[in-house]
């Protein structure tokens, strides 16, 4: 059994621990009134699942100085990685943070898919080189001027982000879709990396098969987020989500088995949750697009639980990864 089997397995049992072994058991305790409950139930399994994984960071602080994740798109790797962090400084570590996005090539050195647009997804899109050189002077305590990408000019600058040097307590944070590809830090030896990877496993049994799939829940992520955020519609979201699949494919799944921990992202309320956003959207989607009939199958995906209430949705805390997609969020 792999980690991630193991951990949407430990998933399984601790639902079936409280009680919810199916769909229909989830949607008993929704009509009974007891959302808000369960939210807070789900919220303190994830806090725990931070806190464990902090203390395997806290074990290993003394070689693995560089903390990498990643995880598939709307998997709330962002929210995690804070949360994770938090969870360090409690245990008195001191988690610094490198975003990888300062690391990508010039412009013109930017590779290009089949169709010619630019393939920022791509490694060769990362200038590897100097993130291991930088990486390699931070773990012999040397300091570093953190570039930043200047994504207007398609060039890295310097000034903007300041100097960085790790001490003994120091702990560097780093995700992004490579993370657990060794090929992008090759000159960082195995023992200095601890990997985690994110994704929103599912468990609960509705009918035939197992409710929740975890693309069509990040897909339904996806679409209430970008909706809000990112000016990006329903519709469009599901004709670009094929895309984001095959990247994911390419860049994200064959490193998964990397993974020292999986972090499972999903809560038990987070369908519900969804549907709450989703569905109207959805049913705006017309018979005439060609996102129609996704629509209707994310839809169907739906229909067997009851969304929250406002007052129920009220009560995720600000620290929820969920609230990384309804909004409300305060890390």
């Amino acid at each position: 059994m792999n980690k991630i089997e193991a951990a949407r397995l430990e998933y399984k049992d601790w639902c079936s621990a409280i009680g919810i072994n199916c769909l229909e058991d989830l949607d008993a305790v929704l009509k009974e009134g007891k959302a808000v409950e369960l939210i807070n139930l789900c919220e303190a399994r994830q806090e725990r699942k931070y806190a464990e994984i902090a203390n395997q960071i806290e074990w290993r602080k003394d070689e693995s100085k560089i903390v990498l994740m990643s995880g598939p798109s709307s998997s709330g790797k962002t929210s995690s990685s804070l949360r994770i962090a938090q969870q360090c400084r409690v245990i008195g570590l001191k988690p610094r943070v490198i975003e990888l996005d300062n690391y990508f090539v010039e412009r013109e050195r930017t590779p290009k898919d089949e169709d010619g647009n630019y393939d920022f997804e791509a490694l060769e899109a990362m200038d590897v080189e100097l993130l291991n050189r930088h990486l390699t002077m931070l773990l012999a305590g040397e300091e570093i001027e953190v570039p930043r990408f200047d994504f207007k000019e398609g060039r890295p600058v310097y000034g903007g982000n300041g100097t960085m040097k790790l001490g003994p307590d120091d702990i560097l944070f780093m995700e992004g879709i490579h993370a657990l590809n060794p090929a992008l830090t090759p000159s960082i030896p195995a023992k200095n990396k601890f990997y985690v990877y994110i994704s929103a496993l599912s468990a609960l049994k509705g009918g035939e098969k197992v409710h929740g799939s975890t693309t069509d829940k990040r897909l339904l992520r996806r679409i209430v987020r970008d909706n809000r955020t990112r000016g990006i519609s329903p519709e469009d979201n599901i004709l670009r989500w094929p895309s984001v699949r095959r990247g994911e494919t390419r860049n994200i799944f064959p490193y998964e088995g990397n993974a020292e921990v999986v972090f499972n992202s999903s809560t038990l309320y987070d369908v519900p949750l969804l549907k709450y956003y989703a569905e109207p959207l959805l049913y705006g989607i017309s018979e005439a697009s060609p996102a129609y009939e996704k629509a209707q199958s994310l839809l169907e995906y739906l229909q067997n639980v009851s969304a929250l209430k406002p007052s129920e949705i009220a009560a995720i805390p600000p620290t929820s990864i969920m609230r990384e997609f309804i909004g409300g969020q305060r890390l």
